[in-house]
């Protein structure tokens, strides 16, 4: 499904399971798309979950916007998503990128949020150095395309040795980042080297909060995953074993067990 924003441009976006279901949005990282979250749409809809997962603006079947994409615009997109669809208040959860995307929709719309699901990411601000990093990629993604990136990084998007253990999973993964377009990809990566600290906001949360983690996330290391839940009272922590930066496509039944034991406490 799709439909036309107030800015113009298309967002395509997966509305499933019973539309009375309790509503779960599940947020995409960088650089993929929705069909990521099929292990777990799949399992949510089963267990009788609406389950709302859109592709960004720049990723997917949805509209490519040039320029620079912030977080906030993110959060934007999907609380216009939600009222498209009639939903006033969901679980929100994304991994990576997705996972800041949460992170800022519970702080600007945190009362249109019953429970977060943070996924191998981080709530700390962008360095100086990684500003430089994320601007210079940016720049290498117009000029090159996609496909060296894909290659250069499935070793650290799934844990190595998944990457000949699980040839699926990484041909699926490999598809995403090069399926990406450039445009899209580089205005996300210039609004991510702007990203603000989430920690104040975390740590002051009034809804439950799941951290999941790869054990071997060169990415997001489960130490950080381990901080930031001591961060957040009463949350809950996931550290998924013989995966990396990706556990819910490397190791999705115990990815969806974390998940659904948390969604079952809501």
């Amino acid at each position: 499904m799709e439909f036309m924003t107030r800015h113009g441009f298309v967002t395509a976006y997966d509305d499933l399971g019973p539309s009375s279901g309790p509503p779960v949005v599940l947020v995409h990282g960088h650089p993929f798309d929705r069909s990521m979250w099929r292990p777990q749409t799949e399992v949510l809809v089963r267990a009788g979950f609406r389950v709302v997962v859109p592709d960004l603006r720049g990723y997917g079947a949805s509209g490519v916007v040039p320029g620079r994409t912030l977080l906030a615009d993110f959060a934007d997109d999907i609380a216009e998503l939600l009222d498209h669809l009639g939903v006033q208040r969901a679980v929100v959860g994304g991994l990576s990128m997705g996972g800041q995307i949460a992170m800022e929709f519970h702080r600007g719309y945190g009362e249109r949020v019953a429970g977060l699901v943070l996924a191998d990411t981080s709530p700390v601000a962008e360095t100086e150095e990684g500003r430089a990093v994320r601007i210079g990629m940016a720049d290498r993604l117009l000029a090159e395309g996609m496909g060296g990136y894909a290659d250069e990084v499935i070793g650290r998007m799934l844990a190595p040795y998944n990457v000949t253990e699980l040839p699926d999973v990484a041909a699926h993964v490999l598809g995403m980042m090069r399926g990406t377009a450039p445009e899209g990809a580089a205005a996300a990566l210039r609004g991510r080297a702007e990203r603000p600290d989430y920690r104040e906001s975390l740590a002051a949360a009034r809804v439950p909060v799941l951290i999941v983690v790869g054990a071997d996330d060169s990415y997001t290391p489960a130490a950080d995953a381990r901080v930031t839940h001591g961060l957040i009272p009463g949350s809950g922590l996931a550290v998924v074993e013989r995966a990396g930066h990706m556990p819910n496509l490397e190791q999705p039944e115990r990815f969806n067990a974390a998940l659904l034991g948390f969604l079952a406490c809501l």
